[in-house]
């Protein structure tokens, strides 16, 4: 019974191995680290493989266990690098020698300015602009917030800079 169910999981993997990578770089981008959480893939796989009822939902059941791989990386590298922004930041505040209140001034000015072009967006392009920049959300977390396609989110968040770029040459 085992050798027959290790038969059968090597016969689903050379299936669907190649575009289960694939699936996983593209959601990655990197190489290295997809060949990584693809071997992630493959082992949690293949310990849950005796529960799935279904073979004709293999593909499926493998990219949604790939999809949950790599969120639980980036979960634990926004954790990782909220950690480090935390640290040097507290590092710089005692270290480094404080601005002039002019400059500080200055900033928030800059700052409130640049807020208010963002405000006179369509809703649809300013929700995206505000979330990643001032919320610090990645665009995953942008798409699965407001429940469309990464493209969608791309393409708003790329109309909304296109649209603010005449308005902020007056801050400049």
């Amino acid at each position: 019974m085992v050798r027959m169910n290790a038969l059968a999981f090597e016969k689903l993997v050379n299936e669907h191995s190649e575009a289960t990578f694939k699936y996983i770089l593209s959601l990655t981008r990197q190489k290295e680290l997809a060949e990584d959480l693809f071997q992630e893939v493959l082992l949690s796989a293949y310990l849950a493989y005796p529960s799935i009822k279904e073979q004709s939902k293999y593909k499926s059941w493998l990219f949604r266990i790939a999809l949950n791989k790599c969120r639980d990386f980036w979960r634990k590298e926004k954790k990782s690098q909220h950690f480090w922004r935390e640290e040097v930041f507290a590092y710089s505040v005692l270290f480094e020698p404080h601005s002039f209140p002019e400059e500080e001034v200055l900033d928030k000015y800059s700052r409130e300015q640049m807020a208010e072009k963002i405000r006179t967006l369509p809703d649809i392009y300013r929700d995206p602009i505000f979330l990643y920049y001032y919320q610090d959300l990645s665009l995953l977390e942008i798409a699965e917030k407001s429940n469309l396609p990464m493209s969608t989110v791309k393409t708003r968040m790329r109309r909304a800079k296109e649209r603010l770029r005449p308005k902020m040459q007056s801050l400049a």
